[in-house]
C-alpha cells in the first residue's frame, strides 16, 4: 500500500515530533544510549512463508480522518490515508523492495521496459487477467485517461501533480489489446512512478469525474481488495477480498480502517482495538514494549519532519521574514527536547530530497537555518519590522508581527510541545505566534491543501523517487498549489527540477537535486528537522507485516501465523 505515484502526506498528529522511541532513559534518569538508525534497507515484518499463515482474520488500523477523496491524483487526495487505502483497491503496476528498487508486480503486468531512447518509448505489456470491478479488462484507454487528466494541458483537472505526465506525447495501443505504447516528447527518468496506481478509464475521462467521481468513495477498484463498507457514523472503511480478483488468494477476510486520534492509539492498540500502531513517542513506547503478545518492528522509511513556512500571505511574502525564522527556531534543540529521552538515533535533516542514509544526501541547509536569534533580528530589521520592547511583538506600519501556528485537534501533546517551543524561539526576537487548533478532519482539507496557514507542520513521507518531490517545490499555477502549500519557489528551482528529471545520468540527476535543494533553503520554503524512523507495535501473530522501510506491502501475503 506504500505510494509510488505522488507523494504522500501524513499528519503532524501521527508522532510528527518525537522521530524515534525505543525507550527510556530508565528509572535512574541517566542519558539514554543511542542506538544506530536502522540501514536504508531496514524493515521488521515477520517475513513468514504462505504455508505457515491461516485463512481468514481481519486486521485492524487507525486512520487519521475520514476520507473525502479517493483520487489520490487530485488536489484533495494527498492524505497518506486515502493512498494507502487505494493502493490496496486499484492496479499497483510497480513494487519497491528493501532498497527501494522497483519491479514490475506480475498480477498486472507481464513487462514493462523501455523500448527506445530517442525519443523514449516505453512500452507495457498488461496481464490479459486483469480487469476492473465493473468487467472490463484493463487497456491503454486507461493510460491514456489519465495521461489526459495529469499532463496539464486542461486546468479543468485538478491535478496535484503533472510532472512526469507533461513529458508525453502520445499514449496508444500496441502490438495488441495487451499491450500499451507510451512515447515520451522528452527523456523521463522516472517513468516508472508514472500510472501507478492505475485509474479507470470511464471514472477519470472528464474533469467532473476526476475532481468529483471519488469524492468519499471509490467507485471502481481493480485489485485483491475492494472495498466492502464505508460506514461515516461508525467513521470506519472496510476493505475485503475481491472474489473476482485473478491472482494469489488473500489470507485475510478484511482490513478494517477507523478513524481515531493519534493521541488515542496507544489505548486502543492496548484495548485490543488495533493491531499496529506507532511506538515512537517514549510514553507510548514504554506501554507498548511491555504488551503482552506484542511485537516492536523498526524500519527506515523515506520519513521528514518539517515546517512550512507560507509565502503566499501575509508578513512570510517577504524573504527576509522567512529567512529570520530559519535562524531564530534553533533546530537542534527542537529535536533534542523530544529525543532526550529515546535511545534512537535522531539525525538533524538538512536536505529536502535525501534521508540521511540514502545515497546522495549532503547538508544543503544555508547561512540562515544555523541557530542566531541576533541574525534574525537584523533581518527582521531589515524588512521593515522595528523593536516594540521586550515581550512585545515587533510592528511595521502601524501592523504587529502576529503569525498563526496551524495544529490538528486530533494530534497528540508532543505535537503541541513543538508548537508551543516554536512560540517561544520565535516570541524571543519579536514574532507573536499564536497556536490554532482546527479539527482533525479539516485539518488537511480547509487548511494545508488550500494554504490557509502561517505555519503549519506535517510529514511527507515515501518518495522513493526524487521526481515525486516536484510538485512539493514547483511554482504554484493560479489557485494550484499542487503539493507547494506555502507556495515558495522559483523559475531556477523548476527549471532544475526539471532537467533532473529529464535526465537519466543517476549521478547528474542526484547533482541537480541538490542544486535545487541549494535553492529550496535559501528561500525559505521549509524548515527541516528530522527523519523519523518507523517504530511500531505490531501483534505478534502478524506476519508479512510491520515497519517496511522502503518497501511496498503485498496484501495478499499479509495474515495471521496458524
Amino acid at each position: 500500500m506504500r505510494r509510488t505515484t505522488v507523494l504522500a502526506i501524513a499528519a503532524a498528529a501521527s508522532a510528527t515530533l518525537v522521530a524515534t522511541g525505543c525507550g527510556s532513559s530508565g528509572s535512574d534518569d541517566k542519558p539514554a544510549t543511542k542506538q544506530a538508525a536502522p540501514s536504508v534497507d531496514g524493515q521488521g515484518i515477520n517475513v513468514r512463508p504462505l504455508s505457515d499463515l491461516k485463512q481468514g482474520g481481519s486486521l485492524r488500523f487507525r486512520i487519521d480522518q475520514w476520507i473525502t477523496q479517493y483520487n489520490i491524483n487530485q488536489v484533495d487526495g494527498q492524505q497518506g490515508d486515502a493512498q494507502d487505502i487505494i493502493k490496496a483497491v486499484l492496479p499497483d503496476l510497480f513494487d519497491a523492495d528493501t532498497k527501494g528498487a522497483i519491479h514490475t508486480n506480475p498480477s498486472f503486468l507481464v513487462s514493462a521496459k523501455v523500448t527506445s531512447t530517442s525519443p523514449q518509448v516505453v512500452e507495457y505489456t498488461l496481464n490479459p487477467k486483469a480487469k476492473w470491478s465493473d468487467g472490463k479488462p484493463l487497456s491503454w484507454k486507461d493510460f491514456e485517461a489519465q495521461w489526459k487528466a495529469l499532463n496539464g494541458t486542461n486546468t479543468a483537472y485538478e491535478a496535484s501533480d503533472t510532472s512526469g505526465y507533461d513529458h508525453i506525447s502520445k499514449v496508444e495501443q500496441g502490438a495488441d489489446a495487451h499491450a500499451v505504447k507510451v512515447t515520451f516528447n522528452k527523456p523521463y527518468a522516472d517513468w516508472q512512478r508514472l500510472f501507478d496506481p492505475l485509474y479507470p478509464a470511464a471514472y477519470i475521462d472528464t474533469p467532473e469525474k476526476f475532481n468529483k467521481g471519488w469524492a468519499e468513495k471509490a467507485p471502481v477498484t481493480g485489485a485483491a481488495f475492494k472495498v466492502g463498507t464505508y460506514d461515516k457514523t461508525a467513521q470506519t472503511v472496510t476493505i475485503v477480498p475481491d472474489p473476482a480478483w485473478w491472482g494469489p488468494k488473500p489470507k485475510l477476510d478484511s482490513v478494517v480502517y477507523r478513524v481515531l486520534d493519534s493521541s488515542a492509539g496507544t489505548e486502543a492498540y492496548l484495548n485490543k482495538e488495533l493491531d499496529e500502531t506507532t511506538a515512537l513517542l517514549p510514553e507510548d513506547y514504554k506501554r507498548l514494549a511491555k504488551a503482552a503478545d506484542t511485537d516492536i518492528r523498526r524500519g527506515a522509511r523515506w520519513d521528514e519532519v518539517h515546517i512550512t513556512l507560507n509565502g503566499g500571505r501575509g508578513p512570510l511574502k517577504d524573504v527576509k521574514v522567512r529567512n529570520a525564522l530559519q535562524a531564530a527556531i534553533n533546530r537542534a534543540g527542537v529535536n533534542e527536547s523530544f529525543s532526550k529521552d529515546l535511545t534512537f538515533e535522531l539525525k538533524p535533516l538538512n536536505n529536502h530530497f535525501f534521508m540521511p542514509n540514502q545515497e546522495g544526501y549532503q547538508d544543503n541547509s544555508s547561512e540562515f537555518d544555523k541557530y542566531d536569534p541576533e541574525k534574525a533580528k537584523k533581518l527582521l530589521e531589515e524588512a521593515g519590522w522595528k523593536d516594540a520592547g521586550e515581550g512585545k511583538p515587533r510592528t511595521k506600519d502601524g501592523k504587529k508581527l502576529t503569525l498563526d501556528y496551524t495544529l490538528s485537534a486530533g494530534g497528540t501533546s508532543a505535537q503541541s510541545d513543538q508548537a508551543e517551543l516554536v512560540q517561544q524561539m520565535l516570541g524571543a526576537v519579536g514574532v507573536k505566534v499564536n497556536i490554532k487548533s482546527v479539527p482533525a478532519n479539516d485539518f488537511f482539507n480547509k487548511f494545508v491543501n488550500t494554504g490557509n496557514f502561517d505555519l503549519v507542520s506535517f510529514r511527507n513521507v515515501d518518495a522513493v523517487y526524487q521526481t515525486m518531490l516536484t510538485s512539493t517545490f514547483r511554482q504554484p499555477q493560479g489557485k494550484n498549489l499542487f503539493q507547494n502549500f506555502g507556495s515558495i519557489g522559483s523559475p531556477e528551482i523548476d527549471a532544475l527540477l526539471t532537467k533532473a528529471g529529464e535526465t537519466t545520468d543517476h549521478a547528474e540527476s542526484i547533482k541537480l537535486y541538490n542544486q535545487a535543494d541549494v535553492l529550496i533553503w535559501k528561500l525559505g520554503h521549509s524548515i527541516e528537522l528530522y527523519q523519523r524512523p518507523q517504530i511500531d507495535a505490531v501483534r505478534k501473530g502478524l506476519a508479512n507485516y510491520g515497519a517496511f522501510g522502503l518497501a511496498d506491502t503485498d496484501y495478499t501475503k499479509v495474515g495471521w501465523v496458524k
